[in-house]
């Protein structure tokens, strides 16, 4: 094995525990900003005395996962029990590595490198392709817990989730008809003209209106949580799970919401592209990739804190009236979309 090996094997590993630490960082802490946020909205101060303005407030409810006491259901499926979390998780973070995070840069010694993990041809089919799996966590979780609620919860997940989903894949046809290709970096490279404000949402903004809302069903939020529905369901699904297997169906969830938010910034909003960044830095230049890692980061923030508005300010949908907005407007409206940019595209518009 060459020393350029050694060094692109090492540089594989420390991309995947940086992308994996702040990925579970930013989840954290917006656990964290969710609480004070909808505690402004409601007119009260949130979680602000564990550490300064509760910013070990994260690491307080962690620790009272990991000690708390792990209550399983005698009538349980238990094998299936203790792998729905697991699903859940795993396939919300699989997806971290094939977005692109910044530029290729060129660094003394170690040369030119790319900010991102795994470069798939197919990136976008691969997250789509592994997202769509997390919802046989939620439905197995409500199935063997051997509750009327999770059951409920996981039968309502699975028709909302496999509802919404056609109509987020549809949402992204437009964009890829406009760049040509399934690879999420040559997706953000052709966003990249106009000194990076060639931004897919300028051209097929209907197809972003209809990813959002279906990004909001897929991860169970509000208005779209009837899958948990505290009011109605208790907490849906997870209502039998405790402990640390809570944990990580609350892990997912806000992971999911990262992830839309990312493939959001990647595709609609320019990604890593930070505008007129090219003219204050050169391409390929250490502080140019650096300006684009925190635009990206600035992108997602900006699209959680949209999250979070929304969940403080909406009321919940009934389920029939759901599932009716689903198929006979969002549904339509996404292949109006497509018809649109497609006619574009061969007129020679865009």
């Amino acid at each position: 094995m060459d020393f350029q090996t050694i060094i692109d094997i090492a540089l594989k590993f420390l991309a995947i525990t940086v992308v994996f630490t702040v990925v579970l960082m930013i989840v954290a802490y917006t656990v964290l900003a969710e609480r004070r946020i909808l505690g402004l909205i409601q007119g009260r101060l949130g979680p602000n005395r564990v550490g300064f303005g509760g910013l070990l407030q994260p690491f307080a409810d962690l620790l009272k996962f990991i000690l708390k006491e792990d209550i399983v259901p005698d009538k349980s499926t238990r094998f299936i029990y203790f792998l729905a979390p697991v699903i859940a998780t795993m396939a919300a973070i699989m997806t971290m590595i094939v977005y692109p995070f910044g530029p290729e840069v060129t660094l003394p010694v170690i040369g030119q490198i790319s900010l991102v993990v795994a470069h798939f041809d197919i990136g976008l089919l691969y997250v789509l392709g592994v997202t769509s799996v997390g919802v046989y966590g939620i439905m197995l979780a409500g199935w063997s817990s051997n509750n009327k609620y999770s059951l409920m919860g996981g039968l309502r997940s699975s028709a909302q989730m496999i509802s919404y989903e056609l109509a987020l894949g549809l949402s992204l046809i437009g964009p890829i008809l406009m760049a040509g290709t399934l690879d999420l970096a040559r997706i953000v490279e052709l966003q990249s003209r106009w000194h990076g404000l060639g931004w897919f949402i300028i051209f097929t903004p209907i197809s972003f209106v209809v990813y959002l809302i279906a990004a909001f069903a897929e991860t169970n939020r509000v208005p779209f949580d009837l899958p948990e529905a505290e009011t109605e369901l208790v907490a849906g699904f997870h209502t039998e799970y405790s402990a640390m297997k809570f944990a990580l169906f609350f892990m997912a969830e806000y992971i999911n919401m990262f992830t839309v938010s990312m493939l959001a910034t990647t595709i609609f909003l320019g990604g890593w592209n930070c505008p007129f960044a090219d003219l204050i830095f050169d391409r390929g230049s250490f502080g140019f990739a650096m300006l684009s890692v925190i635009a990206f980061l600035v992108k997602i923030v900006c699209f959680l804190f949209f999250y979070i508005w929304v969940r403080g300010t909406l009321p919940r949908f009934r389920f029939d009236q759901l599932m009716s907005f689903g198929w006979k407007f969002l549904l339509p409206l996404a292949l109006v979309s497509i018809f649109i940019t497609a006619t574009l595209i061969f007129l020679g518009v865009m």
